[in-house]
């Protein structure tokens, strides 16, 4: 999948890939993003027969990690992050995830 994807970020770079809100990115971000996320993830361990969680709200920021998990091989579990925490426990214990991508508190989040 990330293979076809890599053709067309290299054939239509400039074209919008992703609208999410007020954010537009074109393939060549996109693409560029997600490289960018997967060298950090394999540099954790992520691979063929991995897996990442990804409890992520809906974003392009979440378009990215899918992609990015993707090309290292590894497969994605998805999390709401609005499943009650006893739900996320079990779903993170029966995966076993090589690691966890979440959200970062903004500033004014950390009080």
């Amino acid at each position: 999948m990330s293979g076809l994807f890599e053709e067309w970020a290299v054939r239509t770079p400039d074209t919008v890939a992703v609208v999410c809100e007020d954010q537009r990115w074109t393939y060549q971000e996109l693409n560029q993003r997600a490289n960018q996320l997967a060298r950090l993830l394999l540099h954790t361990g992520a691979g063929p027969e991995q897996r990442i969680a990804l409890a992520l709200p809906r974003s392009a920021h979440t378009i990215t990690a899918i992609l990015a998990v993707l090309k290292t091989g590894a497969a994605y579990v998805p999390l709401d992050p609005e499943y009650p925490q006893e739900r996320l426990a079990h779903l993170l214990h029966d995966s076993h995830p090589t690691c966890l991508l979440y959200p970062s508190p903004s500033p004014r989040d950390t009080r």
